[in-house]
């Protein structure tokens, strides 16, 4: 299989020194929506979806999220722009694997209504019936045109002492969902056996790539903050972030792991 990494979404939050732990404090930072397409026998995998050509022509579908992300909206960066500057089209983008449904991660689901959509069973629940801390998050305009949604409970094999779901609907066995909620009801990992080692696309497990130090994790305030206010479940959160660190620790060599929106770490696959 080819892993194409796209980022399909720049955001520039204010705050850069306290927000990344470096810059001028008034500065906006960097990060982006950190998404992979995966060249498969069955058609083409799509990883989360960044930003849509639905939220750049009607930002305000996204909420007041927008005045904080500040994301820059360009059309390039979109998912279907990527992909057809690859010499595809939407129609070949036969499945999207979703590691949550958060406002930046499922904005293009809607720029390939014939993909099947698979998530876990408790996120698109959560999204659809959001508690009130989480109404901002899920847009539901971002999945109005009614997707193929194909659901998941925690089950299946383990993945390096991770629960995983394999054996997903239509999609190769190289690629597998690996629950890590907290972040939001259903957050999970996406891991796909490359044919050259695991990659492990954490999603908002964690936000800056020095939490994932084997030696001495750690990560700046702002971001520190954030992930606690934001987190549906903080304390599984902080779990499953102990988790990664010792999965990095001990099979680092195995397993690249990498989260949705850390700048440096999409860099390092360039």
């Amino acid at each position: 299989m080819r892993v194409h990494h796209l980022n399909c979404g720049t955001m520039c939050p204010p705050l850069q020194r306290f927000m990344l732990g470096k810059g001028r404090l008034l500065s906006r930072g960097r990060i982006v929506c950190h998404c992979l397409l995966v060249e498969t026998d069955e058609g083409l995998v799509l990883v989360d979806t960044g930003f849509g050509l639905g939220d750049l022509r009607s930002p305000e579908r996204i909420g007041p999220s927008r005045h904080l992300l500040s994301p820059r909206f360009e059309e390039s960066e979109t998912a279907i722009r990527q992909i057809e500057a690859l010499g595809f089209t939407a129609d070949d983008v036969r499945h999207i694997v979703l590691t949550h449904l958060d406002l930046d991660h499922a904005g293009g689901l809607g720029d390939f209504p014939r993909a099947k959509v698979h998530a876990m069973r408790r996120e698109r629940d959560a999204a659809a019936n959001p508690v009130p801390k989480d109404r901002t998050r899920y847009r539901t305009a971002q999945w109005a045109h009614d997707p193929d949604w194909s659901l998941y409970d925690v089950d299946g094999e383990r993945f390096f002492g991770f629960e995983a779901v394999r054996d997903l609907e239509g999609l190769p066995p190289e690629i597998l969902l690996v629950p890590l909620h907290g972040h939001s009801a259903g957050h999970a990992g996406v891991a796909i056996d490359s044919g050259d080692g695991w990659l492990l696309h954490a999603g908002d497990a964690y936000f800056f790539h020095a939490e994932m130090d084997p030696d001495r994790p750690h990560c700046p305030l702002g971001f520190r903050a954030f992930q606690s206010l934001v987190a549906f479940d903080d304390a599984r959160r902080k779990w499953n972030q102990r988790r990664l660190q010792a999965l990095v620790r001990e099979h680092g060599h195995e397993v690249r792991v990498f989260s949705a929106h850390d700048a440096a770490e999409f860099a390092s696959f360039g």
